[in-house]
């Protein structure tokens, strides 16, 4: 089986977001997100393959497949159409959380949003919230 492109490592994520992120607006949303999703975890940011920055990790097993490996419990990537936030179950017991949002927009994985300011914080950490509760019981060790 082949193995996992993206995997947590060591590069510096300020650097990462100062030479990724392509405007001014992306970047000083870039780290403000970095600083919400840090005091908000707990955890501190890692780099996670060459693009995304994550805050904590679970390990996965494929209920379809043989896959398995490791994740970011939530994360982000400024790209260049948009910040993706990886923040979402997908759950739909979670679907109600998304109404406070903002203005976004749902890809497979993840939120798409243009810039910060079109988004409520407090109903962001609420989708973190439940998104890290239903990762870390449902891919908890037995």
């Amino acid at each position: 089986m082949a193995e996992l492109k993206t995997q947590q490592n060591n590069a510096n994520v300020e650097d990462f977001i100062n030479s990724f992120a392509n405007t001014e607006q992306k970047r000083n949303d870039s780290f403000e997100l970095l600083k919400l999703m840090q005091d908000f975890t707990g955890y501190e940011p890692k780099m996670w393959g060459t693009s995304i920055i994550g805050f904590g990790s679970y390990h996965y097993k494929s209920e379809r497949s043989r896959q398995e490996g490791d994740w970011p419990l939530v994360g982000f990537s400024p790209r260049k159409a948009a910040i993706s936030l990886y923040v979402y179950s997908g759950m739909p017991e979670h679907e109600h959380l998304l109404q406070d949002l903002g203005k976004f927009k749902m890809g497979k994985a993840c939120i798409y949003v243009k810039k910060l300011s079109d988004i409520n914080p407090e109903a962001l950490k609420k989708i973190m919230k439940a998104t890290i509760d239903f990762l870390q019981t449902k891919y908890s060790q037995a």
